[in-house]
């Protein structure tokens, strides 16, 4: 009953945020997959004009002063974001990523601004497909979590892909603000 009433609980946040960035004239009733894709799609345009953002000799700093040892520079954050969203897109479509993602971080041959971009618009292209394919049949049926043994959902791992883009969207805005780069959003 517990997780019930998260899930509910999600799924009635989902529909708010939806709807606070539905634009007017969207339909009345959405689908599931509209209001998940809107939610990411927020989280999307706020990560992408951060990136955008930070200069390209910029893409390998991580913070150094504090307690910052061994942490992602923004580079390998946008990395780990983009493949996370292949791993979630396909275990929400229940197949392998299209692309080699040698791990949560990503390929190590994907280093340039230009390419690590390309990667990440690319992961939240592959993403949305996968979300599209959720509707009110498919979306609590139990799939494997692509992160552990338990059991997962479609609506679950779609709503944990928006969680993980905003976790990791934070880090970046430090970056981008240790760096004396106002984020876009905040302007």
């Amino acid at each position: 009953m517990r997780n019930r009433n998260i899930w509910l609980g999600v799924l009635l946040t989902l529909v708010w945020t939806g709807a606070a960035a539905r634009p007017a004239n969207a339909a009345e009733n959405p689908s599931v997959a509209q209001v998940l894709n809107e939610s990411v799609s927020g989280a999307e345009n706020e990560l992408m004009s951060a990136a955008d953002a930070m200069p390209v000799d910029k893409y390998s700093f991580a913070p150094t002063s504090g307690e910052f040892k061994g942490v992602r520079n923004f580079a390998e954050q946008l990395k780990h974001i983009a493949a996370v969203n292949y791993i979630l897109g396909a275990s929400i479509l229940v197949e392998k990523p299209p692309v080699d993602l040698g791990g949560e971080s990503g390929p190590v041959a994907i280093k340039s601004k230009a390419e690590v971009i390309k990667f990440a618009n690319d992961s939240f292209a592959y993403l949305h497909k996968a979300i599209a394919s959720i509707n009110d049949k498919n979306m609590l049926a139990p799939i494997k979590h692509p992160f552990g043994d338990a059991p997962a959902s479609r609506l679950g791992l779609a709503v944990l892909g928006a969680q993980h883009i905003f976790d990791h969207y934070g880090q970046i805005v430090e970056y981008l603000r240790m760096n004396g780069i106002v984020p876009p959003a905040s302007r």
